[in-house]
C-alpha cells in the first residue's frame, strides 16, 4: 500500500505541476485509473479461473520487438555499458559510431541537437523521430518537429535507432528514422538503489546527478535529479539546465501494471542563433558579438501514463496517455550575419548610436532586440494490442493500434528600438509584431503481422495517417490581417504501406530486406510568407513529403567475438522540402534520391582468445554514394544532380579499446565526417552578399579525435571516469544554416559516480 500511495502521489504530482493543465488530459487520467482498477477485478476472475497460465513478467520495454532477430530492418542499440564504455558527452557524441547518422555539432551540449539519417538534412532533427519511452518528445511533434531538447543520457538505459520497415508502428516522422530513449525502470527487487555522479570540465562544465528508487512486488518509486551547466562553443554562450523527473510504479496485480513518470526541465543559456559572417569568422570564429544580451529560455513539463494489461499467454493490450508543454523564448540583436561590410548589424537599434543605426558593438547594450516567445502543447492517448496467434496454422505476431493526438500553438514576436525589450515582460506590454495560432488533430491507426515460417519471418504492415492543420495568423509585421488567406486548414490522409522479411538460415545470422512509405507532414510553420510589400500575410499549402524507403542488410554474430551488420539502402523522395529563395520560406523542391551503404561492426579479441584482458576494435562507416536532386527546380534553384545539403558522402568512426580484469577500460577513437554542402536556396551564383554572411559555401572535412578511460575497482561501488573529445583541438567549421558556426573546441572532463 505504500508504492501505491507513492505511485498515486506521482500521478498528483504530474498533474497539479503543470501550468494550467488540459481538462482532457484530467479526464484520460481518471480514465486510467477506473480502467485500471476495474480490469483488475476482472484478471483477478480470470486468475481463479486459469491458475495454471504462467505469465512473463510485466515490463515496458521499448521500439523493438522481444525477438531481434525477425526485426525486417537495420537497427543500432546503444546500451548502458556501451554509453559507459564511450562517456559521451552529449548525444552527439553518443550516435557518433551508428552507421547513417550524421550529427550535427553546433551546439556545446547538444542543446538544439541536429541529427540526420542517411542524407537527410539534420536541422533540428525534424525528418528523425525521437522519442522517450515511446513518447514523442518534440516541440509539436506534427506542428514543429524541432529538437531543442533530448533525454538526458544519465537517465537512459538503452538507445534505440531504428532505420528500417519498423517504423509503420510509429509516426509521424517516417521519412528517415526513430530513436527511442529508454529509461531506467523502477526498481521492484524490495532493496533501495541509486548513484550520485559528479563531473567537471575546462570551459566552467560541471554536471550533478543524482537518482533514488526502491519498491517490492507491489511497485515503487525513483526520482532523478539533475543539473549541468558550462560555457558553449562561442563567447558568451554559457548555458545552465535543470531536471526533475518523478516515476513510480504499482502492480495492480500479476496482469496489470500502472506506470506514471513526470519531468520538469528548464533551460537558461546565451545562445545567439545567428552565426557570423565572413569577415567575423576570419577574425575570431568563436566570437558572439551580442552574445551578452542574447537568450535561450526554455521550459518543459511532461507527464505520461502507462497501464499494461496481460490479458493471456497471447493477449496484452498496453495504453499510454501523455501530455508535453513547452514554452520558449528566444531573444536576440543580431538580424542576419555578415551585414555592413561584414560587421553584424544590430536588430532596431536607435539611428545615432554608433552612426546611422550600424552601431559600435561595445554599445548594444543600449540597444533593444526581438523576442520569440512560442508556447507548444499537445497530449495524446494511444491502445496498442499485441497478439500471438496461429491463424491459417502459422506463427504469428500481430499488433494492432491507434493513437488520436491535438496540438496547440501559439506564435508570437516582440521587436522594438528601445533597450528595455531586453526584457521579455516589457516586450509584452506592447503589440506582438507577429501572432499566429495553430491547431493540430491527428489520428493514426495501424496494423502489422510477423509471420514466422521455418527460418523465415514475413512482417506487412500497413499505417493511415489523418491529419488535420488549422493555421490562423492574426498579425504579421506589426499589422493586423484579416484577408483570407491568412487562414488556412490543411487535411492529409495518407495510406503508408511496408514489408519486411528475415532469412536465420544461418546460426546467429539474419538477412533482412524491407520496403515501406515514408510520411513527414505538412509544416505549419513552414507555409507562411508575407506579399506586398511584407503588410500581408499568406498561408500557403506545402505538401508534405513522402518517400519509398528500400533495405538489405545483413546482421551477424556467427564468429565468435565478431558482430557486424551491413546494409544497403535506396530512398526516393518525391516532394521533398527544402528552403526557399526568401529567407525564412519552404518549399517543395521536387524528387530525390539517396543511395549508400552502411557498415558498423565489433570485435572482442578476449573472447576469441579466451582472455579475461579484452582487446577491442569497434567502428563503423557509410558511404552516401548518391544524395542528389533529381528535378531542376528554378523556383527553388535547385539544378537536377545538385548534392542535398548536409549529406557528407563518407562517415566513419574507428575505435581501439583495452579492458582489464581490475576494472579498468581505455578507448581511443577517431570520428570522420567529409565534405558537406549549404542550402540550396544559397548556392545560386554564390553572390557576393551570401558570401560575407557566411551562408554560402562547402563545409570541409573533418576528423576528430576522442579518449576515453574507466576504472571501478573489482568489488566497489566507486566509478572513476575521464573523457575528452576534439583532443586535437581541431578548428572546423560545423554548420553554415544562418551564419558560420564554428564546432566545438578541445572538451575534456572527468568525474566520479557511486552506486548503491
Amino acid at each position: 500500500m505504500l508504492f501505491a500511495a507513492l505511485t498515486h502521489s506521482v500521478v498528483i504530482f504530474g498533474v497539479t505541476h503543470m501550468q494550467k493543465p488540459r481538462k482532457k488530459l484530467i479526464v484520460v487520467a481518471t480514465a486510467f485509473s477506473l480502467h485500471a482498477y476495474a480490469l483488475q477485478g476482472l484478471a483477478e476472475d480470470q486468475s481463479q479461473a486459469s491458475k495454471s497460465v504462467a505469465l512473463d513478467k510485466l515490463e515496458v520495454r521499448g521500439i523493438l520487438p522481444d525477438r531481434l532477430d525477425s526485426v525486417p530492418g537495420s537497427y543500432d542499440l546503444i546500451d548502458e555499458k556501451a554509453l559507459m564504455e564511450r562517456r559521451p558527452f552529449s548525444i552527439q557524441e553518443a550516435l557518433n559510431n551508428v552507421p547513417g547518422v550524421n550529427v550535427v555539432g553546433e551546439n556545446t551540449f547538444g542543446l538544439g541537437v541536429n541529427i540526420g539519417i542517411r542524407g537527410l538534412n539534420p536541422r533540428r532533427t525534424s525528418r528523425t523521430l525521437l522519442m522517450e519511452d515511446g513518447m514523442p518528445i518534440f516541440l509539436a511533434p506534427y506542428g514543429d518537429p524541432a529538437a531543442h531538447y533530448t533525454t538526458p543520457l544519465e537517465r537512459v538505459q538503452r538507445i534505440e535507432v531504428v532505420k528500417g520497415s519498423g517504423q509503420i508502428l510509429y509516426g509521424p516522422q517516417t521519412v528517415g528514422g526513430m530513436i527511442n530513449f529508454v529509461t531506467r525502470p523502477v526498481p521492484t527487487d524490495g532493496q533501495v538503489h541509486g548513484n550520485v555522479q559528479a563531473t567537471l570540465g575546462n570551459h566552467d562544465f560541471s554536471s550533478l546527478y543524482g537518482t533514488i528508487g526502491a519498491g517490492d512486488e507491489r511497485g515503487g518509486l525513483m526520482i532523478d535529479a539533475l543539473h549541468k551547466k558550462g560555457d558553449g562553443i562561442r563567447k558568451h554562450h554559457d548555458f545552465e539546465i535543470q531536471e526533475y523527473t518523478a516515476k513510480g510504479q504499482l502492480n495492480l496485480s500479476d496482469r496489470h501494471t500502472l506506470i506514471a513518470k513526470a519531468s520538469y526541465f528548464r533551460e537558461d543559456s546565451h545562445v545567439s542563433e545567428t552565426g557570423l559572417g565572413l569577415v567575423e569568422y576570419n577574425e575570431d570564429k568563436y566570437q558572439a558579438p551580442t552574445g551578452k544580451n542574447d537568450v535561450f529560455q526554455h521550459e518543459r513539463t511532461t507527464f505520461q501514463l502507462q497501464h499494461l494489461f496481460q490479458v493471456n499467454e497471447q493477449v496484452k493490450l498496453s495504453t499510454q496517455a501523455y501530455y508535453a508543454k513547452s514554452e520558449r523564448a528566444s531573444f536576440r540583436q543580431i538580424n542576419n550575419p555578415g551585414e555592413n561590410a561584414g560587421r553584424s548589424q544590430l536588430e532596431r537599434c536607435p539611428a545615432g548610436i554608433g552612426g546611422n543605426g550600424n552601431p559600435n558593438l561595445a554599445l548594444a547594450d543600449q540597444c533593444g532586440g526581438r523576442w520569440r516567445p512560442r508556447e507548444f502543447e499537445y497530449w495524446g492517448i494511444e491502445p496498442r494490442l499485441d497478439i500471438q496467434h496461429s491463424l491459417f496454422g502459422i506463427e504469428s505476431n500481430a499488433v494492432l493500434g491507434f493513437r488520436y493526438h491535438k496540438e496547440d500553438i501559439d506564435r508570437k514576436q516582440y521587436r522594438g528600438d528601445d533597450a528595455r525589450f531586453q526584457h521579455l515582460g516589457f516586450a509584452q506590454t506592447t503589440l506582438p509584431r507577429e501572432d499566429i495560432k495553430i491547431e493540430v488533430e491527428a489520428k493514426s491507426y495501424y496494423a502489422q503481422n510477423t509471420f514466422y515460417v521455418g527460418d523465415w519471418t514475413f512482417t506487412p504492415g500497413l499505417r493511415l495517417e489523418d491529419i488535420r492543420i488549422k493555421t490562423d495568423v492574426m498579425r504579421a509585421d506589426g499589422n493586423p490581417q484579416n484577408n483570407p488567406e491568412s487562414k488556412l486548414t490543411n487535411n492529409q490522409t495518407k495510406l503508408l504501406p511496408g514489408l519486411g522479411l528475415t532469412w536465420n538460415g544461418f546460426e546467429k545470422t539474419t538477412l533482412f530486406a524491407g520496403v515501406h512509405k515514408g510520411f513527414a507532414p505538412p509544416r505549419p510553420d513552414r507555409d507562411l510568407f508575407a506579399e506586398n510589400g511584407a503588410n500581408t500575410a499568406v498561408v500557403s499549402k506545402t505538401k508534405p513529403e513522402e518517400s519509398i524507403n528500400w533495405e538489405l542488410g545483413l546482421r551477424s554474430s556467427f564468429f565468435k567475438g565478431v558482430t557486424f551488420e551491413s546494409t544497403l539502402f535506396h530512398t526516393v523522395f518525391d516532394d521533398i522540402v527544402v528552403a526557399g529563395p526568401v529567407q525564412g520560406t519552404f518549399i517543395n523542391g521536387g524528387q530525390s534520391e539517396q543511395n549508400g551503404i552502411e557498415f558498423g561492426g565489433r570485435i572482442n579479441f578476449g573472447q576469441i582468445y579466451n582472455t579475461s584482458h579484452n582487446f577491442y576494435i569497434a567502428g563503423s562507416y557509410t558511404n552516401l554514394f548518391t544524395a542528389k536532386f533529381k528535378k531542376t527546380n528554378a523556383a527553388a534553384n535547385i539544378v537536377d544532380g545538385d548534392r542535398l545539403p548536409y549529406a557528407p558522402r563518407h562517415l566513419a568512426s574507428l575505435s581501439f579499446g583495452y579492458e582489464h580484469p581490475v576494472g579498468l577500460d581505455a578507448r581511443i577513437g577517431v570520428d570522420y565526417v567529409s565534405r558537406q554542402e549549404e542550402d540550396v536556396s544559397f548556392r545560386a551564383g554564390r553572390n557576393s552578399a551570401n558570401v560575407l554572411r557566411g551562408v554560402t559555401g562547402d563545409i570541409p572535412s573533418y576528423a576528430l579525435i576522442n579518449a576515453t578511460v574507466n576504472y571501478r575497482p573489482v568489488g566497489s561501488r566507486m566509478t572513476y571516469f575521464a573523457s575528452a573529445y576534439n583532443l586535437g583541438d581541431r578548428e572546423y567549421l560545423a554548420s553554415r544554416v544562418d551564419g558560420m558556426v564554428a564546432g566545438r573546441q578541445r572538451q575534456v572532463f572527468g568525474g566520479i559516480r557511486y552506486d548503491f
